[in-house]
Parts: structure tokens; C-alpha cells; sequence
């Protein structure tokens, strides 16, 4: 079962973007500050692929901001796992800054990543908590409270995805992961070891990518 979303255009700019999302001026000017950054940064930093630095407008920012429709409008606790340079949660979070209570916790375990989260988040003054930690640790387990949405882009695939994100879930919890064209197998694949509700959305800014929607996640004891 999956939900229909019309195809973005190419977002090649700022403009696109704020036309395709209707963001506000002001936002979009603290994602223009973020567009910068990360291209002073990514080319010495080694932040996202090279290839992707030209194209960060539609690769990045639109690719992470499709999932904040996709999102209950109240929810306001936010965790991503393994965000990197901020995909999706920095961008998310920046788009929501608006929400009264809005928090999102950063989860990345390369220093060198959260220096460069650091800096977006104090010169954009994205609500954000950046945790420079290991999902897998018992520390981290023990730090993130379970919140209202869970996110990943690319990190693992679905059956080791759910591993990680299981210890920081609530039952309520909706977790959306960005994934590619092998989605519905590595869905059947977690079956496996997983009882959950899973939907998927075709992405709208990759034609191969599919959101994968899971809800109520159970471990079932095995493998």
C-alpha cells in the first residue's frame, strides 16, 4: 500500500525550492545560509558526495524536505539517525522552526560532521540538539528519549535500519526513511526478523526512491 505524490521538477535554486515547498522568505534565507556552508565546507570536508555539491537544492534540501508533509502536522519531537551533514533532519528542522515546542535531535557520530552541524545550526538558529554519538551505544539509548518521529536517509538497509532505531521508539512513534528502488524487498526482508505497518510513498525528487512509512514495530525474537 503506498501514498501518491506528484513529481517535483528539478528544484535548480533557492527560488524552485521556495515555490515548490512555499517556505517563507525567512526561511529560505537560512537555507540559503545552510547551501553555503555546506559548499565551503563539502569541498574540503569530504561532507557529501562531489558530484552532489552542484546540485544541493534537489539532492539535499528538497530530497529531505518531501517528508514533512508526509508527517502528523502536531508532531513535534524529532530524531534522525545518522543525519551526516543534516539529511534530512537539519533541513526538516529548519523548515519547521515555526512549530510551537519544535525540537530535533541530530544523531551523527563523526566529529567532523557535528563541528559542521554546529555551525548551520548557530547561524541558522535551527532547533535542533546536535548528539555526536553512536546510535548502537547504551549511552545513547539511555539519552535519547523515544519521540513522536524518527528519520533516516541512506544509512543501512530497512532490516538493520529497524535494529538502530528500535531502542529510541515508542510505540506511537512513525518512522520515515528515505530509501531507494530495493525498498519493498528489504520491507519482506525485515519481515523476517520484524512485526510492523509499513507504507511506502514514491519519492518526488528521485524516480527510483521509495519513503518507507513503519509503525508499530516489534522485534519478534528472531535471527
Amino acid at each position: 500500500m503506498g501514498r501518491e505524490m506528484a513529481q517535483l521538477p528539478h528544484i535548480d535554486g533557492p527560488e524552485a525550492f521556495a515555490k515548490a515547498f512555499l517556505v517563507s522568505r525567512e526561511t529560505l534565507g537560512k537555507l540559503r545560509i545552510y547551501a553555503d556552508l555546506l559548499g565551503q565546507w563539502g569541498r574540503v570536508q569530504d561532507l557529501v558526495a562531489p558530484s552532489t555539491l552542484d546540485d544541493i537544492w534537489h539532492r539535499h534540501f528538497a530530497d529531505s524536505a518531501q517528508l514533512l508533509p508526509l508527517a502528523p502536522a502536531d508532531a513535534i519531537t524529532w530524531t534522525d539517525l545518522g543525519t551526516g551533514p543534516g539529511f534530512p533532519g537539519l533541513v526538516l528542522a529548519i523548515l519547521a522552526a515555526d512549530r510551537p515546542g519544535f525540537r530535533m535531535q541530530l544523531i551523527e557520530s563523526s566529529n567532523r560532521k557535528c563541528s559542521f552541524l554546529r555551525e548551520v545550526a548557530r547561524r541558522t538558529g535551527a532547533p535542533v540538539d546536535i548528539l555526536c554519538m553512536r546510535i548502537e551505544n547504551l549511552t545513547t539509548h539511555h539519552t535519547v528519549a523515544p519521540v513522536e518521529i524518527v528519520t533516516a536517509r541512506a544509512l543501512a538497509p530497512l532490516v538493520k535500519l529497524l535494529g538502530l532505531a528500535q531502542p529510541l521508539l515508542a510505540h506511537t512513534t512513525v518512522a520515515l526513511f528515505l530509501k531507494g528502488r530495493e525498498a519493498s524487498r528489504e520491507i519482506e526482508d525485515a519481515r523476517a526478523q520484524w512485526q510492523f505497518q509499513a507504507q511506502t510513498t514514491p519519492s518526488r525528487t528521485d524516480p527510483d526512491g521509495r519513503i518507507v512509512d513503519i509503525r508499530h514495530l516489534t522485534n519478534l525474537g528472531r535471527g
